[in-house]
């Protein structure tokens, strides 16, 4: 089978033919049929957040059809349409038992850890499998299980109540998302922060107020609006030290602030006025968990989550194609979100 994989840090990926992968007595053999290009990919590439053993095959956002299952499997048949959790784990020891199956011991990221969704087809536990609505298109199917996920938890990390105000730092993918997912859950207001006049733009349709960092304080011109209480919750969703502590500065009192973008730099906050006066928190955000993708494809279905405007470009599996949009990514620029089409 064809795959495109990450050989050498800082250097191209490379399109290689591989066997197909066998599945265990537990496990599900999947057609890929789209796989999305998450900036975490730009991360692996560039060495940023180390990923291996290598070669390894990209893609942790993925979704196709079920070609074969394993003896014990009995959760999805072989025909039937699914979405993959991004984790591999035992699903037996007390993380995975309580729900937090993200801190398993034995636990491996797709596209990080071991083989992942740029190639024709992958394996996975039955338990990271799930049924995929027939009304969900692959690459949305493929890009809820990251970006989506991961603004969805992001938001349940940072205890949105109805009524509540957000600020998002940074509209790709899970900042689109995001901005939906604060109003699906009941946000009174939701501030979009970005540099890119058309996301920003996007984000005013999904009934955000638009914050252009590029020709304002974000920090100054939000608590303007807010009359200078600042915002309940805070998305960072970039990875950039000023967005991290623009974050927290926009922030009322008993205001939380949700990390998720990645990055190796600190960034300074003053202890008194910025925390401990208000009573704020910063929340550390870590990808998703596999409870909590039910409730996703609920609220796709429902229409509260369209990645019809986010999900804007695919690109065949090809590693020129998916090596250019790594490039972009690494700008931050580009499409809001980018799949892989994966031909049957």
């Amino acid at each position: 089978m064809k795959a495109v994989r990450l050989v050498t840090p800082r250097h191209p990926l490379e399109l290689h033919e591989i066997p197909v992968p066998v599945p265990g007595p537990g496990d599900v053999l999947v057609r890929v049929h789209a796989a999305g290009i998450c900036h975490s990919d730009a991360h692996y590439r560039a060495g940023v957040s180390p990923a291996g053993p290598l070669p390894l095959t990209l893609g942790h956002e993925v979704a196709g059809v079920v070609k074969q299952v394993g003896a014990k499997v009995r959760n999805v048949r072989i025909g039937d349409r699914v979405c993959l959790h991004y984790l591999a784990t035992c699903g037996a020891c007390p993380w995975c038992a309580g729900g937090h199956e993200q801190f398993c011991a034995t636990g491996q990221m797709i596209g990080k850890h071991r083989a992942g969704g740029f190639a024709e087809y992958i394996v996975l536990p039955a338990a990271s499998v799930f049924l995929l609505p027939a009304a969900i298109s692959f690459a949305h199917g493929a890009v809820l299980m990251c970006s989506s996920a991961t603004a969805l938890h992001a938001l349940r990390k940072a205890r949105l109540q109805s009524g509540e105000s957000v600020a998002v730092f940074g509209l790709g993918g899970l900042g689109a998302s995001a901005v939906q997912l604060a109003r699906a859950l009941g946000a009174a207001t939701v501030y979009a922060v970005d540099l890119n006049p058309a996301k920003l733009a996007l984000a005013e349709k999904s009934g955000a107020i638009p914050v252009n960092a590029r020709t304002t304080d974000p920090v100054r011109t939000i608590r303007q609006l807010t009359g200078g209480r600042g915002v309940d919750v805070a998305l960072e969703l970039i990875g950039l030290p000023l967005t991290m502590q623009q974050a927290v500065r926009v922030l009322g009192p008993l205001g939380r602030a949700a990390l998720a973008g990645l990055t190796q730099q600190s960034f300074a906050i003053q202890p008194y006025t910025e925390l401990l006066g208000p009573e704020a928190e910063i929340i550390d955000v870590s990808d998703h968990l596999a409870r909590e993708i039910p409730e996703l494809l609920r609220l796709t279905l429902e229409g509260k989550l369209d990645l019809g405007p986010i999900v804007t470009r695919t690109v065949p599996l090809d590693a020129g194609a998916i090596n250019g949009v790594l490039e972009e990514l690494e700008n931050f620029g580009g499409a809001t979100r980018t799949a892989v089409s994966v031909k049957p």
